[in-house]
């Protein structure tokens, strides 16, 4: 005969660990730091510029 399985302990660690792998996924695709994420406004900020310096007149 097999063990006897509290299935409410079993349920509350397999929740746990869904939930400690989408932190983990949220960590990944949302923790930059403050200078990380300037530095990347401040480089497509310096891109729309350059491309809209290259701009030939009359166009839109």
């Amino acid at each position: 005969m097999g063990d006897v399985v509290n299935l409410n302990r079993f349920r509350k660690t397999r929740d746990k660990a869904e939930r400690s792998k989408e932190a983990e996924a949220n960590r990944a695709r949302f923790g930059r730091t403050k200078a990380e994420k300037e530095r990347d406004r401040l480089d497509s900020q310096r891109r729309t510029q350059t491309l809209d310096g290259h701009r030939l007149d009359g166009e839109t």
